[in-house]
This record gives structure tokens, sequence and C-alpha cells, in this order.
């Protein structure tokens, strides 16, 4: 995943309002990365190494194979670019990102050796265009980021992690199953939200998945898990996954939800196992007796693909303000779905102005979308998606 494919349409967005000296600083941290991010892959691996030199500690804290780690960090770090000029969410992610960490066994003082890499990278890959006026931006920026985590992991009662005893695995093919935990105690998420999980296959290498269902008073979590090539996580759970396992579930996290008070009229769209959130989200809307019209596209290559739409099909039936639309890219004869990339079959129903718009599903998915969205006359700022749902 590249900045340019996650931001691009990004840049356009209301930003919240700055000084002058915020301004120079979101312009100095944009520029500068966008001659950093073209070496990506290097700036991860250079990253990493920095880190392990500076602090031989944290080594321990992540797995032997770090592909996934590097991934997630350079998400992070379009992220936080993405957000710089909106300090109120930027510091709503980065709190749940402060107490998702804790379950790494990460310290205060590791944040030091962490800004001591970043900087040293962002300075090499920058070239000559790393001024003092560069510099200053990206400190006091990661200042900010460092203390917001650090603040949100200090303050939190709560456990780092909880474990969770599988009590089934459904296999539906080669390449999906659904598997149902049993917390030892709730997992305080709301529907809409992530979390991360361990399991015993793959012991650090944590994965981020989407409950399928709205908590629930026995607290079982139900997870869509689809083995993917180059998933060591996935294909282990898919494959491998026992009843009897014992997983580790990090702290919620994400911002997808529905906001019933608004009065606006609400779009949900679903690709793949991205139905898993919409799924909880729709279930947990139908404990109230008036909801915003709801409007959901789920989407697959065929209609196989569509495991979980006749779920969310039964709650339309009982309720009136649901409407669901399935999507398959290829011909399904009979099934009433629509036919084509689910990006043009949603835009093709109109630019959805006034709609609260949550995505779901692959990064891939999500830029098409939004993509689509944006040149059909969507406005940005009704378009939401979590940046870690998907590895």
């Amino acid at each position: 995943m590249t900045a340019e494919q996650l931001l691009g349409a990004d840049q356009a967005q209301p930003s919240e309002p700055v000084d002058a000296d915020a301004t120079a600083r979101v312009t100095a941290i944009r520029t500068s990365f966008a001659l950093v991010e073209p070496h990506a892959d290097k700036v991860v691996k250079l990253f990493y190494a920095l880190l392990f030199d500076f602090a031989p500690e944290t080594r321990d804290l992540f797995p032997a194979n770090m592909e996934i780690q590097r991934s997630r960090l350079l998400r992070a770090l379009v992220y936080v670019v993405q957000m710089v000029d909106r300090p109120n969410e930027l510091t709503a992610f980065l709190t749940q990102l402060g107490r998702d960490h804790r379950k790494f066994g990460v310290l205060s003082e590791h944040y030091d050796a962490v800004g001591a890499a970043l900087l040293t990278t962002l300075e090499h890959f920058a070239g000559p265009a790393w001024s003092p006026t560069v510099a200053k931006a990206w400190t006091d920026a990661y200042s900010q980021v460092a203390a917001a985590m650090c603040a949100a992991a200090d303050a939190e009662p709560g456990p780092a992690s909880w474990a969770a005893e599988v009590v089934e695995h459904r296999r539906l093919s080669n390449d999906l199953a659904i598997v149902t935990v049993q917390p030892e105690s709730a997992v305080p998420y709301r529907a809409g939200q992530y979390v991360s999980v361990e399991t015993p296959q793959r012991p650090r290498l944590w994965r981020y998945l989407s409950p399928a269902n709205a908590p629930r008073p026995d607290g079982q979590i139900e997870f869509h898990i689809r083995a993917v090539d180059g998933g060591w996580v996935s294909r282990a759970i898919v494959a491998h996954t026992n009843p009897g396992d014992t997983w580790q579930i990090g702290p919620p996290m994400g911002q997808l939800t529905v906001n019933r008070d608004s009065g606006d009229d609400v779009l949900m769209i679903a690709g793949g196992t991205g139905i898993a959130p919409i799924k909880a989200l729709l279930e947990d809307l139908t404990r109230w007796g008036e909801n915003p019209r709801t409007q959901v596209f789920v989407g697959g290559r065929s209609w196989e693909g569509l495991y979980a739409v006749e779920s969310i099909r039964k709650l339309s039936y009982t309720n009136p303000w649901l409407n669901v639309i399935p999507v398959v890219e290829r011909d399904s004869p009979g099934s009433g779905a629509e036919r084509g990339v689910l990006a043009d079959v949603v835009t093709r129903y109109g630019a959805w102005q006034g709609n609260d718009v949550l995505l779901a599903g692959s990064p891939a998915m999500i830029r098409a979308t939004v993509s689509r969205m944006l040149v059909a006359g969507t406005a940005l700022d009704r378009i939401h998606y979590d940046p870690f749902t998907a590895d």
C-alpha cells in the first residue's frame, strides 16, 4: 500500500482549523513524506534495523517474520500523515493504538528509541530536503504521537489482552472459516470495531479481525477469516484451528459506527469478509425500534463468495429501514444480484450525497470505492473506514 494510493483522494478533505505554524508543519511533513514514501520497503527495513540497534531488547517484542509488522508501520505512518491536520481524529486513533500496544509489552522508554529510529530513517531517505524546519516538524509530530500513546496506555485500567477459547471452527470452503471464541471475560468492544488476535499456531503474529456479531450476553465472538496468499496467520486459522485452542484478544479499536441521532441515511459497503463488521453493526441496530434508512451493498467475485449475505438479508425482512443488495462480478443467474465491480455498482445508484458512508473490506476495495465515489460526487468527509481492518 502506498501513500499515493491511500491518500490521493484524502488530500482534499476539509481540515480542522489550524494556525500558520501548524499549517507550515503539516506542509513540511507531507512534502518530505512524499519524497520518502517511494522507498517504502527500504524505509521500514531500515527503521527496524535501527530500532533493534538502539534498543536490542525490543527485538523480542516482535515475531521472527516481520513482513506484516512492516506493512503495519507503513500504514500507521500514512495514516498519521493523512490526519496530521486533524488532531482530534488523530488523537482518537493514537489513543486506541497506545492501549493496543500494551499487549506487546511496550514500555514508555521504548518510545524514545522508536522516535530516534524513525527520525534517522526519514532523514536518510528525504536526503537534501531534510532541513531544520522539516526535522522540527517531524520531531514535534512524533512527540505528540508518543505522548498520546503513552498517556492512553498508562490510563488504561483493563487487561492488555483477553484469553479466549475456541468453541467452534466451521470451515465453509478451502479458504474460508468462521471461528467462534469464548473469552474468559467480556471483551468491551462495540459493534463495528476490530481487535487483534494471537493464535497458538502463530505466536507473536497478531492479526486484526472484526467481530461479526454485536456484543452478546454470553460474551462469545464470531470471526470470519479468509486465507490469503502469503497470509501466515489467516491460512493457519482456516486450516489448523481446533476447538479448545486458546487465543489472545487485544483491546478493541476502530471508529466505524452509526450515528442514529444525526437523522442522515446510511450507506454500508462490504467486500469479502468486510461483511463481518457490517453484520455486527446491523445486529446492533436491530435492538432499536427506529433507525436511519440503511442501504447495504455486499460484493464478491461470485455468488458463492457472498457467504453471509443471506444472514443480513433476513434482517431486512423484519426491519423496514434496511435494504440489502448483493453484487457479483461474475454472472449468477437467478440470484437477484447486481452484476459488476462493487465500486461501479454503488456509484451507478447515485452519489449518495447526504448519506453517512461506511466501508469495510480489503485495502484495495476501499481505495477503489472511495476513488469512484469521489468522482461521482460523494463528499469525502461523509466516508468512513478504519486503517487496520485487513493485513
